[in-house]
């Protein structure tokens, strides 16, 4: 918890909102962000494509937590949250292309420190802004769902209406509330690769991990 909490506002000047977010975007670098920009919410790339990918070819990990399809938020309903929002701070960092490419990567056994890595960086951006008067700020990481980084080889505890394990650990992927990272990425001027069974490390230079933090 921060050592200081602002009082709660309904309606944020917009110069104040500015400021906000620079200080968000700084504090993601802080937590060891390669890149972060101020993101209009309305440049959030929302596309139903993206969510047919969980089935073709299918996902091991369709229909096995409740962040996944075809739990989780319907693609109208991510598009009525994020135009709820005014802004939000996309993040991006580069991790080894061993740690994305090769057939074992969805190997329990196989580690994946990038992934954990953005899950704590979105959940701490998510947190400052809350302290700092945005109860409703909302966060999503970009890589592989909850249940791969976090529980390979255990069942989803909230299908069985148990309760996340790691609870403010954990927030919904981008793609899995159908938002298409690739596009985003790019017009924000990241490069990124696409990475699948058949890539192999020595064929892309590294791999990205993306979140995002909406924020008003």
């Amino acid at each position: 918890m921060p050592e200081e909490i602002r009082e709660f506002n309904p309606d944020v000047p917009e110069e104040i909102l500015k400021e906000d977010l620079e200080k968000y975007r700084k504090l993601a670098l802080e937590f060891g962000a390669d890149d972060a920009v101020a993101l209009p919410a309305s440049e959030v790339v929302l596309d139903e494509r993206v969510l047919a990918r969980c089935v073709s070819p299918m996902c091991p990990y369709f229909r096995t937590n409740l962040h996944c399809p075809p739990y989780g938020m319907k693609l109208d309903e991510t598009r009525r949250v994020v135009e709820a929002f005014r802004w939000g701070i996309f993040v991006m960092n580069k991790v080894p292309a061993g740690e994305q490419t090769g057939k074992d990567y969805y190997d329990p056994t196989h580690r994946l420190p990038g992934a954990v890595k953005m899950y704590k960086i979105v959940a701490k951006l998510q947190s400052a802004a809350f302290y700092d008067g945005y109860p409703l700020a909302m966060a999503w990481s970009g890589g592989p769902c909850c249940k791969r980084v976090f529980c390979p080889t255990k069942e989803c505890q909230g299908l069985k209406g148990e309760g996340c394990r790691f609870g403010h650990k954990v927030t919904p992927t981008m793609h899995s509330a159908g938002m298409d990272v690739f596009t985003m990425a790019a017009r924000a001027g990241w490069k990124i690769y696409p990475i699948g069974w058949e890539t192999t490390a020595d064929q892309v230079p590294y791999g990205l991990e993306m979140g995002l933090v909406l924020i008003d």
